[in-house]
């Protein structure tokens, strides 16, 4: 069998791409971030799966903080924000230092995972433990 003709080929070609699904895109979170250095930025992407039923203990993070849910629904909540659900798909924001309530697996009988974006220009760990004294609600 013969080699196709330069134009022939580049026919194909084109048939070929324009029978392709061509892709789709959305913005699924647009946030303006706190000032940072622009000279010592990094970012930490962080797998968190929490077991059916399970939850972290009230944390913050020194850096902002973007979510992305690939599994199952997690309910968030920062002190003084709405308790929120996330399902797969949803993203949500943290800024920085913000007191995280509550980070928990909605289901009972179903893992959940997210991915945590962590935007930071200092070195420091991603998240601390919280006092309980500073999880109490003021009057």
């Amino acid at each position: 069998m013969g080699r196709l003709a330069p134009a022939l080929t580049i026919a194909v070609v084109a048939v070929a791409a324009a029978a392709q699904p061509e892709a789709h895109s959305r913005v699924v979170l647009s946030q303006a971030m706190p000032p940072l250095d622009g000279a010592h930025l990094q970012v930490t992407t962080v797998e968190v799966t929490y077991p059916p039923g399970g939850s972290s203990a009230p944390h913050s993070h020194p850096c902002p903080v973007i979510g992305y849910v690939l599994q199952g629904t997690v309910r968030m909540q920062v002190k003084g924000g709405p308790l929120s659900l996330y399902k797969p798909g949803d993203t949500f924001y943290e800024a920085p230092n913000g007191i995280h309530m509550v980070s928990a697996n909605a289901s009972a009988t179903e893992p959940a995972t997210f991915l945590a974006y962590f935007l930071c220009d200092h070195s420091a760990p991603l998240s601390r433990k919280v006092p309980a004294a500073k999880t109490v609600p003021q009057p």
